[in-house]
C-alpha cells in the first residue's frame, strides 16, 4: 500500500452508504483520484467542514494495487472557496467549474496545468472577478488544454488571417474563414470581438482582462463556441451546464 500527501482541490463529494462519502480530487502530480472518507458523514467526523467544493486541502491517501478508490485519511483546509458559493449562480458556477475539470483530467496522469488553472480561476473569483468572465476563460482554457479549442488566429483551410469574422461549423470542429465556412445550417458567426476575446485569453492572465472586460453579448458568444465544441467532443453536454442553464432560464421567466 502506497501513502501520498499532496495539496488537491475538491471536485465533488458524494454520500457512500450511512457514514462514508467519496471525494473527487484534483492534484498536481497524480491528476483526478477518486477516495473514500471513512466516517465523514458522522457529525463529529475529523473531516468535517474540510471537504467543501473547490477547497484548497492538503489531502493524505492510501492507494493498494487493483483498487479504483482510494483511501482517505486525512483533509486540511488551506484555502475555502465557499464566498463565491454563497448565491444561486455561484453555487451553479462552482459545479459547473469542478465537472470540467473531473471530465477532462485523467486519473495518474499528471494534472498540473488543470490544477493551476482551476486554482487561479478560483482566486480570481475570491479576489472579485466576474463570474461570466472567469467562466468563459475557463472553459477556453480547459478546452485548450484537452487539445480540442480551435485556433481563433486563421482559417485552418485556406490560412487567411481570421482578424475580423469567422464562421463555426455545426460539427464544432474549426473557426474557418466565411468563404470557407459558408452560411449552411447550424455555422455560428463568430465577430471580430469575440476572436480578439479568444486570442487575449490565450495570452492573458484572467485578472488582467478583468480590468477591461468584454461586454456580455461577446461572453455570451463565448460560451456559445464553446459550448459547442465541448458538446462535439464529448457527444453529450455536461450534466451541470444543463442544469445550470435550465433553472437560471426558469427562474428568468417567473
Amino acid at each position: 500500500m502506497e501513502l501520498y500527501t499532496e495539496e488537491a482541490l475538491v471536485l465533488d463529494v458524494r454520500d457512500l452508504a450511512d457514514a462514508d462519502r467519496i471525494v473527487t480530487y484534483l492534484t498536481r502530480s497524480h491528476g483526478k483520484k477518486e477516495g473514500v472518507a471513512q466516517g465523514s458523514r458522522r457529525k463529529h467526523s475529523r473531516f468535517a467542514g474540510q471537504l467543501q467544493p473547490l477547497a484548497r486541502v492538503s489531502v493524505t491517501w492510501a492507494e493498494k494495487p487493483g483498487r479504483e478508490l482510494t483511501r482517505i485519511s486525512s483533509v486540511e483546509m488551506i484555502r475555502s472557496a465557499h464566498r463565491i458559493q454563497e448565491d444561486l449562480d455561484g453555487i451553479f458556477l462552482a459545479a459547473y467549474l469542478a465537472e470540467q475539470a473531473a471530465e477532462f483530467v485523467q486519473e495518474n496522469e499528471s494534472g498540473e496545468l488543470y490544477f493551476r488553472l482551476l486554482d487561479s480561476t478560483i482566486e480570481a473569483l475570491l479576489a472579485g472577478v466576474q463570474k461570466p468572465l472567469a467562466a468563459r476563460y475557463y472553459e477556453t482554457w480547459v478546452l485548450r488544454l484537452a487539445g480540442i479549442f480551435p485556433p481563433p488566429e486563421e482559417c485552418p483551410v485556406c490560412g487567411r488571417p481570421l482578424e475580423s469574422r469567422a464562421v463555426l461549423p455545426a460539427s464544432g470542429e474549426a473557426l474557418v474563414c466565411g468563404e470557407c465556412g459558408g452560411s449552411g445550417a447550424g455555422t455560428l458567426v463568430v465577430g471580430e470581438a469575440v476572436l480578439a476575446f479568444l486570442a487575449h485569453a490565450s495570452r492573458r492572465p484572467l485578472t488582467e482582462l478583468a480590468a477591461d472586460p468584454p461586454s456580455p453579448a461577446v461572453l455570451g458568444r463565448v460560451e456559445e463556441v464553446c459550448a459547442r465544441v465541448r458538446r462535439a467532443f464529448l457527444q453529450r453536454e455536461l450534466r451541470s451546464y444543463v442544469v445550470m442553464e435550465r433553472t437560471l432560464r426558469q427562474l428568468s421567466e417567473l
